[in-house]
């Protein structure tokens, strides 16, 4: 018998099997992410974590709100006026082919998602204030990211898949951060535009967690389903203004992080159909110092599993996995503007056991928390001249 035929025989089954594995869309990631040279900052030293370098990357952007890692290590980054770009090593270059956006206030574009199969489909989403008749109001857009030997990076085949019905002229409150789960349903947040009243009303969509299936359409199952206005997409309510939104791969739910008044800034586990009391109750008051509702927690309304009082403005959210910082593990980082502060909650199933600030006015405010393909922590910074952060082991 020949033996070399013999074993090739043995191990076709399992060639076969690592083909398939590395040809589909769900395991193409990048352990590298393709980005300028970065400049070490200064060194941390987090008490539970060993010694952490802040590094500053070569790019300065116009209000950057989100970023996206592709699956070959280029970056997408949003800014708020209604520009994405597309950054690779050094340089960055515009994509084409996005909606009009509603930039005034704390409109225009905000959050950026990829598809789940994204290497496959090319699919990418993005949270805006979509402007119309009676002000604006938050939208999901969907677009298909076409590339081509000499040709600029574009949108094709854009759509919105969904949008809050009413719109308004307020400039504030419109969330808005996206996540898909392992079941492949894109989460939505929304704030409730300044207007209290809408966050609790389930055919309002604004104030809520929006749940939709990848094409825009309504998931059969969803609370709500069947009732007037946007409430067939609602999946919670009661919310204030959420610009933190995370799946733990822990248990599979969202979790979220969310503005209060003056003070009761909440971190929320979020559920099917839960109320979580805006503006009913609150932790905070109200800016002039007056009571918001009927206190800090009421019958039928599910409370936060913690609130930051005073407020830290808390905005990007993401879960650590990864090996570069393996005392992180499971952890939920959490930045914030007003506070400036990167911190890292410490959990226990459902319970924070501990907190620790890992960056305090170091960057000034922080937009969005990523965690890179390559285990490493990523930062946007807030404004006019926001710049893009990473943090790293020291070697």
């Amino acid at each position: 018998m020949n033996t070399n035929v013999r074993i090739h025989r043995y191990w076709r089954p399992f060639l076969v099997a690592a083909l398939l594995l590395l040809a589909s869309p769900w395991s193409v990631r990048a352990e590298t992410v393709r980005l300028g040279s970065p400049r070490a900052v200064r060194a941390l030293n987090p008490g539970t974590a060993g010694a952490v370098v802040l590094a500053e990357l070569p790019y300065v952007f116009s209000n950057p709100w989100s970023l996206a890692f592709l699956p070959d290590g280029r970056v997408l980054v949003t800014e708020r006026e209604g520009r994405l770009l597309l950054v690779d090593g050094a340089s960055s270059v515009p994509v084409a082919g996005l909606p009009k956006v509603a930039p005034a206030g704390q409109g225009g574009l905000l959050d950026i998602a990829l598809h789940p199969r994204f290497a496959g489909n090319r699919f990418v989403y993005f949270s805006f204030a979509e402007p119309g008749a009676g002000g604006a109001s938050t939208a999901v857009y969907r677009a298909r990211l076409e590339e081509g030997p000499g040709a600029a990076p574009a949108l094709v085949e854009g759509r919105v898949i969904w949008r809050a019905s009413r719109k308004t002229g307020a400039g504030v409150h419109f969330g808005s951060r996206l996540a898909f789960d392992a079941a492949g349903y894109l989460f939505v947040t929304t704030g409730e535009r300044g207007d209290g009243k809408r966050a609790r009303d389930p055919a309002d969509g604004q104030g809520k967690v929006i749940r939709l299936r990848d094409d825009g359409s309504v998931p059969a199952d969803n609370p709500f389903a069947g009732g007037p206005g946007d409430a067939p997409a609602v999946w919670s309510l009661g919310h204030r203004n959420a610009q933190g939104l995370a799946i733990n791969p822990a248990d599979g739910l969202p979790w979220l992080t969310e503005h209060g008044p003056k003070g009761g800034d909440e971190v929320n586990v979020v559920f099917r159909g839960a109320d979580y009391g805006w503006d009913l109750v609150t932790y905070g008051v109200a800016y002039s110092g007056a009571k918001v509702g009927v206190g800090a927690t009421a019958p039928g309304v599910t409370d936060p599993i913690l609130h930051w009082t005073p407020s830290i403005a808390p905005s990007g959210l993401a879960f650590y996995a990864g090996d570069a910082f393996p005392h992180w593990n499971g952890s939920l980082l959490a930045g914030s503007l007003a506070g400036q502060k990167l911190v890292r909650l410490v959990l226990d199933g459902r319970r924070v056991t501990s907190e620790e600030v890992l960056l305090d006015g170091d960057i000034g405010r922080i937009r969005d928390v990523r965690v890179g393909p390559d285990g490493l922590v990523y930062l946007l910074s807030d404004g006019p001249a926001g710049k893009l952060w990473r943090l790293q082991p020291r070697p």
